[in-house]
């Protein structure tokens, strides 16, 4: 990087700083946490995506099509449960969700179980997430080591400070509005890399034979069941599902949008657009990853460079396997792009990891002033300004704790991006049991979920390959992570109504402020017909997609 790139990097984190400062009038909960739910559909929309379509996307999923000892264009799947879920979230979750009037989703939990079964949900929910935005956080590390050859620990100290900085100034309108101008960097970004590295590609004589046929593949009918077996067409259709509801409607990353918004047809505009262009994103994503992974085995040095910066920057990975198949990316910028356009994709990378991290930290207080300090009897003595002040003293406290859990993957020989969606997919399905339950259910009691929750969580530990991984054990058992989403979903509903049914003398409470009973006509809408048949046109695509692209 030269003068022009930092020129460009300084000038981008100044006006992010600034933005934080312009949106900081912020007088009680529902305009620091809520943006005063007065956000429209599109720019929730392209926070909803930066969220999810992080720094993580940007570098670790073209490494993963591109370089990955068994990945390829496969990761493709994981969208293919996108459109079911945005579906299921609008008509089953959404209505009774907005109409409570909660600032922390797990205020609904409390109403219908107990505090303990909040207190629960509230601790899972806070520690996936902190430990994988810690994964995120270790992402840009990578990147910001590798490009600007600095230690790891001002790496993570530059993405972080920043973020916690606007965050804690301007609250959810900050947060929105920055993650939509982030989205749209990143998609900038994107186009700039894929262009690039088409056009160096043929320069360097094309390859060969094409793209490699295996890398080619997207649909597997593997069951995911044992060694290699990942990635299947059922289990990602199945276990996505899952992941992808729970994630998007019960998630207070995520649902902390939906409640922000103007009304319910807000919502159900911004989920259409979520469930309609994430595909092609990703796919984006997916080329590029093959474009850059065919350039590195065509341009000279390429390979070796990246190899040298694994040695160099990650020890333990190189003792391991000899590649960081992550370095893809940050190499390609350094090597092949010239200065101005380093500093845009700098500020793409910055923009992906600051839309995830302000995203996390702003729901993680809030679910903590909200169901540690504003519940009970303190709701009633906890004044306006007190409640300023422990927010954003939250917002500080949970920066500095997602900033310490990125030490935690350093060593891991795993993408990243398996990484972050393995870790949630231990929790997603309890929480999303939970939620329908409590909405739905007139038989299960407080005792029985939370016995539901804890067992669902620790049975799915036993059995994370991840987690495995990283306290070097082999149970001998390889189920591939994705289907833990459905596995917690069903051990969390068994237990919930077995422990249930034995102990009938506790109370059932039920949801009296939320008046909401499903009907058919709420599956008759325009946006139902919409995501179905975008579901079936990206199946078949995906099915086509090797023959287009060989």
């Amino acid at each position: 990087m030269n003068w022009l790139d930092y020129t460009i990097v300084i000038t981008y984190i100044l006006f992010f700083l600034g933005m934080g400062f312009f949106f900081k009038e912020n007088k009680n909960s529902k305009d620091y946490f809520l943006g005063g739910k007065s956000l429209g559909w599109f720019p929730l929309s392209l926070s909803t995506m930066a969220t999810q379509l992080s720094a993580i996307s940007f570098i670790s999923a073209p490494a993963f099509v591109g370089l990955k000892l068994g990945g390829g264009m496969k990761w493709l799947t994981f969208e293919f449960a996108v459109p079911l879920a945005m579906i299921f979230i609008m008509i089953v979750i959404v209505p009774p969700l907005f109409r409570s009037g909660v600032v922390s989703i797990y205020e609904v939990v409390e109403k219908r179980f107990s505090a303990s079964t909040r207190l629960i949900l509230s601790i899972v929910f806070q520690i996936s997430r902190a430990l994988g935005t810690g994964v995120m956080v270790y992402t840009i590390a990578i990147i910001l080591q590798a490009v600007l050859d600095i230690d790891f620990v001002y790496t993570i100290l530059i993405v972080s400070v920043i973020t916690i900085i606007y965050s804690w100034q301007g609250g959810m309108k900050a947060v929105v509005w920055g993650d939509a101008i982030q989205m749209i960097i990143l998609v900038l970004g994107l186009i700039i890399c894929l262009t690039i590295g088409w056009n160096l590609l043929q320069d360097n004589g094309g390859l060969p034979n094409g793209f490699d046929t295996e890398r080619l593949q997207v649909i597997d009918w593997n069951m995911g069941v044992g060694k290699g077996n990942d990635y299947g067409f059922l289990p990602m259709l199945i276990g996505g599902f899952f992941l992808y509801v729970s994630y998007y409607g019960c998630d207070q990353t995520q649902a902390q949008r939906l409640l922000s918004s103007k009304d319910e047809g807000t919502i159900r505009k911004l989920l259409l657009a979520n469930g309609l262009l994430r595909f092609p994103v990703v796919l984006v994503y997916c080329i590029m990853g093959l474009v850059i992974g065919g350039l590195v085995s065509v341009a000279p040095g390429f390979l070796e460079e990246i190899v040298a910066t694994t040695q160099k920057h990650f020890p333990v990975a190189f003792e391991k396997t000899g590649i960081k198949a992550d370095l893809m990316l940050p190499v390609f910028i350094m090597k092949y792009l010239p200065h101005g356009l380093i500093g845009i994709l700098m500020v793409g990378i910055l923009s992906a990891a600051m839309s995830s991290l302000s995203s996390t930290v702003n729901s993680l207080s809030a679910v903590t002033v909200e169901d540690f300090f504003n519940r009970g009897k303190a709701k009633d003595s906890l004044s306006p300004k007190k409640y300023m002040m422990i927010s954003k003293i939250a917002v500080v406290f949970w920066g500095i704790v997602c900033i310490s859990s990125a030490f935690l993957f350093g060593g891991s020989k795993s993408a990243v991006i398996e990484i972050i969606n393995a870790i949630g997919s231990v929790f997603y399905g309890p929480v999303l049991v939970t939620f329908i339950l409590a909405f739905f259910s007139k038989k299960v009691n407080h005792v029985g979920m939370n016995v539901g929750i804890i067992s669902a969580v620790l049975i799915n530990l036993i059995f994370s390959k991840t987690m495995q991984e990283l306290l070097h054990i082999d149970l001998g058992i390889h189920v591939f992570w994705i289907w833990l989403n459905f596995t917690g979903v069903i051990i969390a509903l068994v237990v919930a109504y077995g422990v249930s049914a034995l102990t009938k003398n506790v109370k059932v409470n039920t949801l009296m402020e939320v008046n909401f009973t499903l009907k058919k006509k709420d599956f008759f809408i325009k946006e139902v017909y919409i995501l179905v048949a975008f579901f079936i046109v990206i199946v078949v695509f995906s099915f086509f997609l090797p023959n287009l692209l060989s």
